[in-house]
């Protein structure tokens, strides 16, 4: 703000743009009712319960993998682990990555999604063996969208 009397011109933008803004959202109101109906709450539905699940711990991870047809997928993503009995662990998986399929099997662009899971027995060290199990495709965003499955054999060392 100055303090010479004069007007900021940027104050005079910001207010005139506000005005503008104020004068529009008035319009709507006026001129379609029912798009100014706003409510908190829904009053006239039954009580309901919802009910909800989530996971803790999270882990991001990254990966690569590659053919001898010169095919190559690096990725992103987010899995958890779901212990049984002390030694199986199943970790469901979801990642995006940047697939090029070099002289192989065409995805359909390079936009790639991989869903799946893992099934390790966990050795008293904590390191694990175990299969993963994955459907890798671009959900439809591509001209074709194939899609393929994969198995992999996953050894899983700890850091110590």
């Amino acid at each position: 703000m100055r303090t010479d009397g004069g007007s900021n011109v940027s104050e005079r933008r910001f207010t005139n743009t506000a005005a503008a803004g104020l004068v529009l959202a008035l319009s709507l109101t006026t001129a379609y009712p029912a798009i100014a109906q706003v409510s908190f709450g829904s009053p006239a539905d039954p009580p309901r319960i919802a009910i909800g699940s989530g996971v803790f711990d999270l882990a991001p991870f990254v990966g690569t993998f590659g053919t001898g047809k010169g095919a190559f997928y690096g990725y992103g993503g987010f899995g958890f682990d779901v212990n049984f009995f002390d030694r199986f662990v199943v970790t469901p998986t979801a990642a995006v990555g940047y697939f090029s399929h070099g002289i192989g099997i065409d995805l359909g662009a390079h936009t790639e999604f991989r869903t799946g899971a893992e099934f390790d027995y966990r050795f008293e060290n904590l390191s694990r063996l175990g299969v993963g199990f994955y459907h890798m495709s671009n959900a439809g965003i591509g001209q074709h969208d194939p899609g393929v499955e994969l198995v992999t054999v996953v050894l899983t060392m700890p850091f110590r």
